[in-house]
């Protein structure tokens, strides 16, 4: 049985991953400080759910405290970790730019240190679809250039990215990471547009519709990306064996064991099918205030996962037709709506 550290265990992907890693059989170490970004509610009630688990036992820590993260790693010494804390939202980095800096940059190194000095396995970390940025070629691939982020929130998923390669370069970390691309499903945040969306339509509100309703994002259910997260966890990186140092692949590295690999749905859906399979679920028409791209914002995202599937084994199953339903069940559940 594996000692596995998940950061952000409280959160909407960090707390599905603990719970398959418990059902396999795994010990779970969960590191989460519930932070005030979104209500606090939420994240306490899927803790919950994990201390009622045996082989879960939660660590409040800051990702940014130096020491209480050093003693983390010496007490749990965990055997492979799964980074999936940070601070999230593309919109939140215009207004609060630091806390990008102490929990994405700062945190980021903590683990990293944690990582060499317990002589993890592995370390799977979570990146993300916005380091693509201004690039617009579709489908996007691990294998296109990412020199041009357009949010603070990007850049430091990019950063990221170029930490773990030092790392496992200069100690021998194994390490891959995962852009992830617009996921959703039960538990999911309410920043996020599905929850947002929902909650507006049951509240007979209006919904605010960026870009005019004509974006596009690959949504990605929950449950496809924990199978792929889990498969990650179980074949650590090595360096490439083809890797050209001329004509490098910024998706692998012949000097180091890492990787970069998109986890997403491999479909791009316009936000307003997206809303019109809400709509339908429901059984109530959305009242859409269409508004304008707002900075940060890309028009589409579509994921290239071919590399993915050749190295994990992944198949993304799940249409939002399924997922979205699986959504509001869940919603209507958890907050109650028609139950006395």
């Amino acid at each position: 049985m594996a000692v596995i550290l998940v950061t952000g265990s409280a959160g909407f992907i960090g707390s599905h991953v603990a719970h398959r890693l418990l059902d396999r059989g795994d010990e779970v170490v969960g590191l989460d400080n519930l932070n005030p970004y979104y209500d606090p509610t939420l994240k306490q009630a899927r803790l919950a759910r994990l201390e009622a688990r045996e082989g879960y036992r939660h660590a409040a820590i800051d990702l940014a405290d130096r020491e209480a993260m050093a003693r983390l790693f010496k007490d749990a010494r965990p055997a492979r970790v799964i980074n999936l804390a940070a601070q999230a939202g593309v919109r939140y980095s215009l207004e609060q730019p630091a806390a990008y800096v102490d929990s994405n940059l700062v945190g980021f190194g903590n683990i990293l240190e944690g990582c060499r000095s317990a002589e993890v396995e592995h370390l799977v970390f979570a990146s993300t679809s916005t380091v693509y940025g201004a690039n617009g070629n579709f489908p996007s691939s691990v294998h296109d250039p990412v020199h041009h982020p357009i949010t603070l929130y990007s850049a430091t998923k990019l950063a990221n990215e170029a930490m773990a390669h030092a790392y496992a370069h200069l100690f021998g970390i194994p390490s891959t990471g995962l852009r992830f691309f617009t996921v959703y499903g039960p538990w999911g945040r309410p920043d996020m547009a599905l929850f947002k969306f929902t909650d507006a339509i049951f509240a007979g509100r209006p919904i605010d519709v960026y870009g005019q309703g004509r974006m596009q994002r690959d949504f990605t259910y929950i449950d496809d990306i924990v199978t792929g997260v889990l498969a990650a966890l179980d074949r650590p990186a090595t360096p490439s064996q083809t890797w050209d140092a001329v004509h490098p692949d910024p998706a692998t590295s012949g000097v180091a064991p890492w990787r970069v690999l998109n986890l997403g749905n491999s479909r791009s859906t316009e936000l307003m099918r997206y809303i019109e399979v809400l709509e339908e679920k429901i059984g109530r028409k959305a009242q859409l205030n269409l508004l304008p791209m707002q900075p940060g914002d890309v028009s589409r995202t579509d994921a290239d996962v071919s590399d993915t599937e050749l190295a994990l084994d992944y198949a993304p199953s799940t249409p939002i037709e399924i997922g979205v339903g699986r959504f509001v069940d869940w919603y209507m559940d958890f907050f109650r709506v028609g139950k006395n």
